[in-house]
């Protein structure tokens, strides 16, 4: 039970980090007048998809994200060219159906030559109906229906590429945005539930016990107190613990504890830890908390957001500066893995751990590198300056070549973290 309990809440962080990112696309695009035409979690062959509206919502094979899928951004709509024969259903005078297929199945259509149309501007077709020509006003929501499959045209008032620059912007800002959003309210829930430190504490509370290690062969438990180790009286002092345990390696030794208001003695032999030497029994302690207040709440948060920001700027400057190997790279397969191991230490440690990858990916999403959003906004702020937009081709294809490169390293990063879980 505990084992389907982790794996539900190692998806459960993945899906609300990814799903409120793309949201933020999603929200922003749709108060612009942008048509949304899929909301997508993750990549790749389709799990399940339903269509709600004017956007189709699809959960995706692979768990490496997501995406927002705006007209005007690919070329999604079949070009009808002069000459061609469809068939056409109209509701009040206007086409709602443009049929391309099997025409001689549609019933209650109206089929004919193509001589004229325009689906972004004007709004018409014209066709030759056996010999005489017919001129349709087409619906601004109108289904191009081929194969099986209907697609909405989009009007240039639609798209993606005709709106303003601040309206594009805010649109592609807005994931990053609602990752930082997520990061600041899950920081608060993680301070809430852990409290904040007492002031001028006296004593010491056992915070975490590691599994296999002699801590948790004594059976000693999250929020004992520890009073004092082999008759030394420990206090507050943690590196006087410390101190005495890690000169023990391999020999037992005491610790007097309060549980639940009851003294206990337990027993345990520090293993010798190879890189340091020193002994380790598998515990990290804790000052007592209390409650915090609501300001203490918001300020902790942001001291938090500040500090995992500096951290996470630092490990992008390694990277930078080569000060890395492949193993210190993590893809989806190491996440999920430190997730589920932190999702074991209990849904206070899973939400700060969640706050940090929230942050972590609004971060890594405004770095100009193509096809992510900091680069599609380095685009925008160039059309800004140069008063005119970059070529759309150009764009595409230094947004293509980044996802492919991008692809490549995640397979070389997820080979390798599946390589070294296999070789333990």
């Amino acid at each position: 039970m505990q084992m389907i309990q982790v794996v539900f809440l190692t998806v459960l962080v993945f899906f609300v980090i990814v799903t409120i990112h793309e949201w933020g696309h999603f929200f922003f695009a749709k108060r612009a007048g942008i048509l949304v035409r899929e909301f997508a979690i993750g990549f790749g062959p389709k799990l399940l998809s339903v269509k709600r509206g004017e956007t189709r919502y699809t959960l995706r094979l692979i768990p490496a994200g997501g995406f927002v899928r705006m007209a005007g951004e690919d070329p999604e709509i079949v070009d009808i060219q002069s000459g061609q024969t469809v068939a056409v259903r109209l509701k009040d005078n206007k086409v709602t159906r443009i049929f391309l297929d099997r025409l001689d199945e549609r019933s209650d259509v109206i089929r004919g030559e193509v001589t004229a149309i325009d689906l972004e501007d004007r709004l018409f077709l014209t066709l030759n109906v056996e010999g005489a020509a017919e001129r349709f006003d087409v619906h601004p929501q109108a289904f191009m229906v081929t194969k099986g499959k209907e697609t909405q045209i989009a009007p240039v008032d639609r798209q993606y590429g005709s709106k303003t620059v601040g309206q594009r912007a805010m649109a592609i800002f807005a994931g990053p945005l609602m990752n930082f959003v997520l990061a600041f309210a899950l920081f608060a829930a993680y301070i809430q539930m852990a409290g904040v430190t007492v002031s001028n504490p006296d004593h010491l509370l056992v915070n975490s016990v590691v599994d296999g290690m002699p801590a948790a062969k004594a059976e000693l438990k999250k929020g004992d107190r520890i009073v004092s180790v082999n008759g030394t009286n420990i206090g507050a002092d943690y590196d006087k613990m410390i101190g005495i345990i890690g000169k023990s390696a391999g020999v037992p030794i005491k610790l007097d504890i309060v549980r639940a208001g009851k003294a206990m003695e337990l027993e345990m032999t520090p293993v010798k830890d190879p890189q340091s030497g020193l002994g380790k029994v598998g515990i990290t302690a804790a000052y007592p908390t209390r409650s915090a207040t609501f300001a203490e709440t918001i300020s902790g948060s942001a001291k938090l957001m500040k500090q995992m920001t500096i951290s996470i700027f630092q490990g992008f400057l390694k990277i930078i500066v080569g000060d890395f190997k492949l193993d210190d790279l993590g893809g989806p397969v190491r996440t999920a893995e430190v997730t589920g191991q932190i999702a074991k230490q209990g849904i206070t440690q899973l939400t700060s751990w969640a706050a940090l990858l929230s942050l972590y990916l609004g971060i890594f999403n405004l770095l100009p590198i193509p096809a992510l959003d900091g680069s599609r906004l380095v685009f925008i702020g160039l059309e800004a300056l140069r008063g005119r937009p970059i070529d759309p081709n150009r764009e595409s294809m230094v947004h293509v070549i980044g996802f492919a490169m991008l692809m490549l390293l995640m397979l070389a990063v997820t080979y390798n973290d599946i390589l070294r879980l296999v070789k333990g």
